[in-house]
């Protein structure tokens, strides 16, 4: 195979390559901000990301709450604290804990926030992690809560450096590190392949290795499960993206669970649960793929498992996810892609009890997490869809929900109604998706049409003010598709999609969108898709397998050029999802759904706005780079648009997103709606 002339893209911060971008980013933003509607929408957007009403969202600490808030005055936002009794109050006083912006002036970085972790049982210490521009590259620093100030590391403060990585507490002066430490310390996706013992005042370097994978693993990872008297140590060496082994750590030693690889395993004060990818076999009983069982860690650790289901799927029910409270097994189950909550309650002799949650509202999608698992058996529970704002909810297992935060309406929906529909795609199978239209108009109009069909994430109808405004308060339809290699119906959805089978996922698409043109939803020239990422593959597909269907196609942080994904960044974590393009079996069935290489030079192709960001450490914007040169250069309607910062999300705080999101409306409105 001839070299790709366009390889010099890659170079991610070359000055040659930087120029190019801001080349194009200087002729997308001529044409688009010069747009009326550009500065309507990104004020609109902006006015939405940063409203001082949104839903403070709390963390519990003891009796105290915890909160990360952006708003205009702090995009980067601020760690901040009150009272339970004072949050509760709905008006609360806050305590700021870190403003990141400041920190990021000070030390003249631009600081991300991406998340915390506090020691306990005394919570005066907690370990945050902070990111470079919003690259999924980090450090996590140890700050006092008392102090509230960063303990340095020439006071024995625990302080990674920048990279891939992650530390998490194992007692006051202890933590496991999964860090870059010299050669050989990282796998061949850029993951940490070693767990350290890493003492306070003790050199990184110079931490125990506990355990080690191999370069060739996707990553090696260690938590430790915090309930009192039921501290246990777990590590999880990824062999790929869906496989692993598990370690529970028993004096000092890791001691592998005996169970498939395709299994995933948790563990919560005297029992350990098992989530299994594919069918399991266990003492003459086959439990089917998507399954939740659990059985006693002790029996396992003793090389008995004879785990009880508390949850077995069907042909329309799924598992979205599990969570222990105190002493409560939580499960949010999927009915063709309608959530709601289920509570398994161990035995204190016989057999597990189930029972569905009560007192939650009616809407398509509930979420839900412990309030403090270690602690309580309280459940925090949001409740919305496409067309209801959010309202959160703290539940009491067998007590009344407390309605405690209620999201306004940010945009009108008029006659909109969410209504589900059922596509049939090339062989057969039905797919489902919703539809945002209006109940009251009939005829075509202009329609967006979303889906992801990877990795086994499902997508769910949850509300999007941001969309609601700048598309369906437009009079716009949007519509989500639930195609296959996501998670809607399980393990087994996902598997239909993947590697040789991954032409399904593309059919899928493509039967929900000739489904909308077939009923009179809209017309090709007025039918738009969006993607980013897995579905930015997916929608760079679109653009190649059937320019005919589409009017418009919006391509973010996307993969495009499959003969070469491995080599870049992450890539090579997904390889089980993909294949091996330096494998001639895998690449035979990969070269048929890598648009870089399958643009059609005489096809008639739709206009395609194509973004990414230059942070994004996780989907090299070489893909996003080389796909724009090479439809420039074939003379294609191709806009291009780069954000500088932003990690994987394209944008690392509210401005940039409005821009962001400005651009790609703007880009849709004028080239489906006119």
């Amino acid at each position: 195979m001839t070299e790709d002339p366009r390889i010099w893209l890659e170079d991610v911060e070359g000055d040659e390559a930087l120029a190019w971008v801001r080349e194009r980013n200087a002729e997308s933003e001529a044409e688009l901000f010069a747009s009326p509607r550009y500065e309507r929408l990104r004020t609109s957007t902006l006015e939405i990301l940063e409203a001082e009403d949104r839903i403070d969202r709390p963390t519990v600490h003891g009796d105290r709450v915890h909160n990360f808030w952006t708003d205009a005055e702090h995009p980067r936002g601020l760690l901040r604290r009150t009272s339970w009794d004072d949050w509760r109050g709905g008006s609360p006083t806050w305590e700021t804990i870190l403003d990141l912006d400041a920190l990021g002036a000070d030390e003249g970085e631009s600081w991300v926030f991406h998340g915390s972790e506090t020691r306990r049982p005394d919570r005066r210490r907690a370990l945050l992690r902070l990111s470079p521009g919003g690259s999924d590259a980090s450090v996590d620093r140890e700050f006092d809560l008392d102090d509230l100030r960063f303990v340095p590391a020439d006071e024995g403060g625990f302080v990674r450096p920048v990279g891939k990585g992650a530390t998490t507490w194992i007692d006051d002066d202890t933590v496991y590190v999964m860090a870059e430490v010299g050669g050989g310390s990282m796998t061949r996706s850029g993951y940490p392949r070693q767990v350290r013992r890493w003492e306070r005042g003790q050199p990184l370097e110079a931490a125990e290795v506990v355990f080690s994978g191999d370069e060739g693993d996707v990553s090696v990872w260690a938590s430790v499960s915090s309930l009192p008297g039921h501290r246990h140590h777990i590590i999880r060496r990824a062999l790929d993206f869906f496989t692993a082994e598990y370690h529970v750590v028993v004096d000092g030693v890791p001691v592998q669970v005996e169970v498939p690889t395709h299994v995933d395993v948790g563990a919560h004060g005297p029992w350990m649960t098992f989530d299994n990818r594919k069918p399991w076999t266990i003492g003459g009983t086959e439990h089917p793929g998507g399954s939740l069982l659990v059985a006693p860690i002790d029996d396992v650790l003793g090389g008995r498992i004879e785990p009880v289901p508390v949850f077995t799927p069907t042909a329309s029910r799924a598992l979205a996810g599990s969570f222990w409270t105190r002493s409560h097994l939580v499960t949010a189950v999927m009915e063709d892609v309608r959530t709601h909550i289920e509570i398994a309650t161990p035995p204190p002799n016989g057999d597990w009890s189930m029972s569905e949650l009560p007192g939650v509202p009616d809407v398509w999608t509930l979420g839900a997490g412990p309030v403090d698992g270690d602690e309580l058996d309280d459940l925090w529970v949001s409740a919305d869809d496409l067309l209801t704002p959010e309202s959160l909810y703290r539940i009491p297992i067998g007590g009344e929900a407390d309605l405690l935060r209620q999201a306004p309406r940010r945009f009108d929906p008029g006659d909109h109604r969410i209504s589900q529909h059922f596509a049939t795609s090339d062989d057969g199978t039905r797919i489902p998706y919703f539809e945002i239209s209006s109940s009251t108009t009939a005829g075509p109009r202009p329609t967006l049409l979303g889906g992801y069909g990877g990795f086994e994430v499902p997508r769910l109808p949850n509300h999007a003010p941001v969309l609601g405004r700048a598309w369906i308060e437009a009079g716009h339809t949007y519509v989500l598709a639930n195609i296959r290699g996501g998670g809607e119906y399980g393990p087994a959805w996902h598997q239909a999609g993947l590697r040789e089978h991954r032409h399904r996922v593309y059919e899928d698409f493509e039967a929900v969108a000739r489904d909308l043109i077939e009923r009179g939803v809209t017309t090709s020239s007025q039918l738009g898709c969006a993607g980013g990422s897995n579905g930015g593959l997916l929608v760079g597909n679109m653009y190649v397998r059937s320019p005919e269907l589409w009017g418009a196609i919006v391509c973010q942080v996307p993969l495009l050029d499959m003969l070469r994904y491995h080599l870049l960044l992450a890539g090579a974590s997904w390889m089980a999802e993909y294949g091996d393009p330096d494998d001639p079996d895998d690449w035979a069935f990969l070269q048929h759904w890598s648009p870089y290489q399958l643009v059609d030079p005489d096809a008639d192709h739709p206009p395609i706005l194509i973004t990414t960001s230059t942070r994004d450490d996780r989907v090299h914007p070489g893909h996003a780079r080389k796909m724009a040169a090479l439809l420039e250069e074939l003379g294609k309607d191709v806009t291009y648009w780069e954000n500088i910062e932003g990690g994987h999300g394209g944008a690392a705080d509210a401005p940039q997103t409005a821009t962001m999101q400005a651009l790609i409306y703007t880009f849709l409105q004028e080239r489906l709606s006119g």
